[in-house]
């Protein structure tokens, strides 16, 4: 694998993954419009990787309260605020486990396309319009529900579509729900935690099974600029949201989209 694929796609990876715009899409890009070689699946599972660490390392007072929490309502068999909190997000993310694993191969056939990628992109951008322009985003974090969490996380699923993203979805259905921006936001990456790690054990199981052989230097380049990246896109991402709204994303989307649409044509 090239040097110049490995940086521009970790790149890719990192600043796309917690943005509603998807990573899964960007990455299959450069392989339609460039030519460029598929990165194999060992440079997804390291590129993915990274993002969970970003993500765990930004939350982390977040994560140890909240595994704190699940620990001592195990031993005292009562649960706290916090626990509860983290059962909820546990849940979430077990629809889009499931999906996951138990259609991942078919996926990889039939929906790395440059039309799904284009239908899902346009499609997820307008939801995401029509959520951040009538939720009423007057609940916080706390407020998540045990219906709200599970709602989150069946559209989770829609994320394993190229084009959907993870982020994007899960912040829809959560301002749908009345979440205010920020909230919205911090539960979709809180969420993402579990999918991820998830999702990268699945990869790493898929990859010892393949045999395929393993560039160790692109696979930790490529981990450390998608951990950096990811954390300083979430950094700014939260900073930003409650001022700048989703506006600049959703018309990011629909650009591409048309641009994209108007390659096939040409």
């Amino acid at each position: 694998m090239e040097f110049l694929h490995t940086l521009t796609l970790a790149l890719i990876q990192g600043v796309t993954e917690f943005l509603p715009i998807s990573s899964s899409a960007h990455l299959i890009l450069p392989h339609h419009l460039l030519g460029w070689s598929d990165q194999g699946l060992a440079f997804d599972t390291a590129v993915h990787l990274g993002s969970l660490v970003a993500v765990v390392a930004y939350f982390r007072e977040d994560v140890l309260k909240l595994a704190r929490a699940l620990l001592v309502a195990a031993k005292d068999r009562k649960h706290s605020t916090d626990s509860v909190f983290a059962v909820k997000l546990l849940v979430a993310s077990l629809p889009v486990l499931v999906v996951g694993f138990t259609a991942r191969h078919w996926i990889e056939l039939n929906l790395r396309g440059l039309e799904v990628i284009i239908v899902a992109t346009v499609v997820f951008a307008l939801a995401l319009l029509v959520a951040d322009l009538f939720g009423k985003r007057q609940r916080h974090q706390a407020d998540l529900g045990p219906g709200g969490a599970l709602l989150i996380g069946l559209s989770q699923c829609f994320a394993l579509i190229p084009g959907a993203s993870r982020s994007g979805v899960t912040m829809t259905m959560a301002l749908l729900l009345g979440f205010s921006r920020q909230a919205a936001s911090r539960i979709s990456f809180l969420i993402a935690i579990p999918a991820i790690a998830g999702a990268s054990l699945l990869k790493i199981t898929d990859l010892i099974a393949s045999n395929a052989s393993v560039d160790w230097f692109a696979m930790a380049v490529g981990s450390v600029i998608a951990g950096v990246s990811a954390f300083l896109c979430i950094k700014l991402f939260l900073n930003l949201i409650d001022s700048i709204g989703f506006l600049p994303f959703i018309l990011y989307r629909l650009v591409l989209g048309a641009l994209l649409f108007l390659a096939i044509l040409y």
